[in-house]
This record gives structure tokens, sequence and C-alpha cells, in this order.
């Protein structure tokens, strides 16, 4: 299957959303983005939900391998990812800025709150666009529906301008 087939219709789909792989549910995202479907319709959504219940209306599986995956992020408008190193990784590398939804230990989403912590840390980083809650996930999405290009990655290191600096400098001298 490839990225194209995985959505509604022919086209490739515009909103990508992956839980991960981790074995506690992530039904608080689905139910999120089941209200956002609701409101957009017209929009075609993939989710990887893991062991998460499947989406009302959203084309939905349980896993997809990996090639699958990443190559609807490339072609996505906007990748939802929840607050996992891998795929967050995953979207940037393919292009996008991954709006994030951490897992909560409160919730029996994941055992302990290093999500939360890493997400809010990467955001103040400007590496993530963060999505605590329903609202801000929903004003996400639409912002990248409107203007996709904000949520594009040209450099998806992440390296600061003193790094890049520093690696134009360097590079010569070790033959690079």
């Amino acid at each position: 299957m490839t990225a194209s087939e995985s959505s509604t219709g022919t086209d490739a789909p515009r909103v990508v959303v992956s839980v991960g792989t981790d074995h506690h549910r992530f039904d608080r995202l689905i139910d999120w983005i089941d209200r956002w479907c609701d409101d957009h319709p017209d929009v075609a959504v993939l989710v990887q939900r893991g062991t998460s219940r499947a989406p009302r209306t959203a084309r939905s599986f349980e896993m997809l391998d990996y090639d699958t995956l990443t190559e609807a992020m490339a072609s996505a408008d906007a990748v939802v990812v929840q607050g996992g190193p891998a795929g967050i990784a995953d979207a940037r590398s393919n292009g996008r800025l991954p709006i994030v939804v951490p897992r909560r230990p409160d919730l029996g989403e994941h055992v302990d709150g290093h999500q939360v912590t890493f997400t809010r840390w990467m955001s103040q980083r400007g590496q993530v666009a963060l999505a605590e809650d329903e609202s801000t996930l929903s004003a996400l999405l639409d912002e990248a529906l409107t203007d996709p290009n904000r949520f594009a990655v040209t450099d998806p290191t992440g390296a600061s301008p003193a790094v890049e600096a520093f690696a134009a400098e360097v590079n010569p001298l070790i033959g690079r």
C-alpha cells in the first residue's frame, strides 16, 4: 500500500496522525481528531492508531509499515504525533514540523510524564508545535491547512545558526 492508496479518494492525506507503537491506548487524541474531522469532513485524514480505538470517520490502521507512514508524512500538510522522539524525528526528517500531543500518565496513556517534559522542551526550541489541549490542536491543524509552509521544515536536524556557521568553517578544513 502506498501513501496515496491509504487516503480517502486518490489524493494523499492532508493530515497524518500517528499515536506510535506504545501499548498504552491514546483514545484522547483519537477523540480530538474525531471532533476535528466532524468540522472538516472534506479533509483526507490518515490515522495510525496503535492500540487506540478506531476513529469514527478518518481512515485508520492499527500499524503502518515505516515507508508507508513516512511517505504519507512527507506529502501531508499537517502531521500530528504523540510525544515520542521517533515520531517527532520522522515528521521532521520528512519535511513537516510536527504538531505534538504528549501522552499523559495521569490519564493512563504512558508510564510517566517524560513526553510532557520533552515536548515542552522541544517546543521552546521551535522544533515542534505543541498541543496540550484540544483547542490548540484544532487551531494548529486549521493553521497548517491554511498555511502549510509555516509547518515546513527545511533543516530537519534543527541545527542552530551557530552550529551551521561552525560547520561551514570546519567542513572545508576536514575535506567535506
